[in-house]
């Protein structure tokens, strides 16, 4: 009886009965020896439902190993972020930085089973049904930052790690022999191809319990699910050529017999929910900070450039900073550029940039969830190249800027609503107020400020009445920048938004030089 689970203690949230359901659901499946996808829809929390179940089998885990969660790169630094929110009770480690670097964290993780293997009190095995047959940046402050974060000075032992899918694949070998309690793919359809070397090196990773979470478990072919069982438990499916001839082949020729066999065999290891189906009140509004980490040109351009801001702002005297102000803010704003690309300022860059990325990847996951995208941005240059992006994809948009004529901004807005369209591209000033957008139920700011009313005005373009699903925020931050700094601030000192910016984004003359070095501090 799944109602015997109940909502840990140790956890700082309060569960929609639904995402209760989800645990009691998973804490089956683990004490039963099985695994499972949970594959509800996007923004329906599936992260901190495996949460929860973390806390919940803390002290259970310690008996055996950390667990791991695998996920995009994007997704390192905001999955330690839900952890901070949620668990911060449990001791979080994300292993990046170099390789050298990336060894130390798991050395100290695993240390305390790697003792227990010498003194040859091994765990038994993790059960399994038959045997199973791109990189983090490597910049060593930003590794070194994450490690102490996710540690701080909290006891051993760690119990969670969290790692990107192209470390696992590169770190492979330091995984072998130790064990998991829970390895746990999120964005699970990274492995739908099974000939992947990365498929292949979290397929031997070893772990006592396994899940998936993905809001889509089969995007295209039935050998996409049959990868992610493999995964999560090697035999069940058996072979790919067996699956193929059995279930595969006979369900593409139309054979429903065959469909519901595989049903009837899949179906008790995946909890799938949808939006309409579990939030029948007003739709939810679900805020999240999605961390990308700038890399080589573009990290090293932003350092010398707010070094150089810094600098500037030391050897004016507070008479001269106040004379000097609109200077100080112009370049503020080019740090504010750089962390989204510095195409932005310099002409000939070929570097990367790295929330574009990360800002595509939103946009396909929420594309493979049948779901639109509303993407902000303060810079329209920065829309550009984000359209650029889009159009290598394949994915096509609309865009309203300030120049779009009102006319047509209406005619756009009405035709989104009603097609097939997946994106709409937005500057925050033209699309802020007055616009119905609610055939999305995504929304990215790409580049958040102080203004928060202004970004709760254009997430509120999607979010209102008339919307039929929860919509999903996304702040895409750059870590260890400015934009870090500023969403601390807005926390912690609210009322300094007002301070900086009114709803027009226009500075006041009463920011002073502290507050400015505040931020600029790392």
């Amino acid at each position: 009886d799944e109602r015997v689970y109940q909502v840990p203690e140790g956890l700082n949230a309060t569960l929609r009965p639904y995402q209760a359901e989800g645990l009691r659901w998973l804490s089956a499946r683990l004490d039963a020896g099985f695994g499972g996808v949970l594959a509800d829809e996007m923004g329906l929390g599936k992260s901190v439902q495996l949460i929860s179940l973390l806390v919940a089998r803390a002290d259970q885990a310690r008996e055996v190993g950390p667990s791991l969660i695998v996920c995009p790169s994007s997704l390192v630094y905001n999955w330690m972020a839900e952890f901070e929110r949620f668990a911060p009770g449990l001791n979080v480690a994300a292993v990046v930085g170099s390789a050298a670097e990336r060894k130390v964290i798991r050395g100290h993780a695993f240390a305390p089973y790697d003792a227990n293997l010498v003194s040859g009190r091994k765990g038994r095995p993790a059960p399994s049904l038959a045997d199973a047959d791109g990189a983090l940046p490597s910049d060593s402050a930003a590794a070194s930052q994450a490690t102490v974060q996710a540690t701080g000075n909290r006891p051993s032992p760690v119990d969670v790690l969290i790692t990107s899918y192209d470390l696992a694949r590169i770190d492979s070998a330091d995984y072998a022999g130790r064990e998991l309690f829970i390895c746990a793919l999120d964005e699970a359809q990274y492995i739908k191809n099974p000939a992947t070397l990365t498929t292949r090196a979290v397929k031997r990773l070893s772990a006592r319990h396994r899940f998936a979470l993905t809001g889509t478990p089969m995007e295209n072919r039935l050998s996409e699910l049959w990868s992610i069982f493999d995964f999560l438990m090697p035999g069940l499916l058996s072979t790919y050529e067996s699956f193929r001839s059995r279930y595969e082949q006979p369900i593409l020729d139309g054979d429903e017999r065959a469909l519901e066999r595989l049903q009837a065999l899949v179906g008790h290891f995946i909890m799938r929910r949808m939006k309409q189906d579990v939030l029948t009140d007003l739709p939810d509004k679900d805020e999240s900070i999605v961390y990308t980490q700038l890399e080589d040109e573009q990290m090293k351009l932003y350092r010398a450039l707010e070094q150089r801001l810094r600098e500037s702002i030391n050897s004016r005297t507070r008479q001269a900073f106040s004379a000097d102000k609109i200077a100080v803010l112009a370049e503020i704003t080019r740090l504010r550029e750089l962390c989204c690309d510095p195409a932005l300022l310099f002409e000939n860059y070929e570097g990367g940039a790295a929330k574009l990325e990360t800002i595509i990847e939103l946009v396909e996951s929420a594309h493979d969830s049948g779901e639109k995208t509303l993407v902000f941005s303060q810079f329209v240059q920065f829309l550009d190249i984000i359209a650029s992006c889009l159009d290598e994809h394949g994915i096509s948009y609309y865009t309203i800027t300030g120049s779009t004529p009102k006319r047509q901004r209406i005619q756009l807005v009405n035709e989104f609503n009603e097609d097939d369209t997946p994106v709409f591209l937005v500057s925050l000033k033209a699309g802020g107020t007055g616009l119905n957008l609610t055939g999305a139920s995504v929304v990215i700011h790409s580049d958040p400020w102080w203004n928060l009313a202004a970004e709760n005005q254009a997430t509120d373009r999607a979010h209102r009445i008339g919307q039929k699903r929860a919509v999903s925020v996304y702040k895409v931050i750059a870590k260890d920048t400015i934009e870090e700094r500023v969403v601390a601030l807005q926390h912690a000192k609210s009322k300094l938004a007002d301070k900086l910016v009114r709803g027009d984004g226009t500075p006041l003359a009463s920011l002073t030089r502290d507050e400015l070095l505040q931020l600029l501090e790392r």
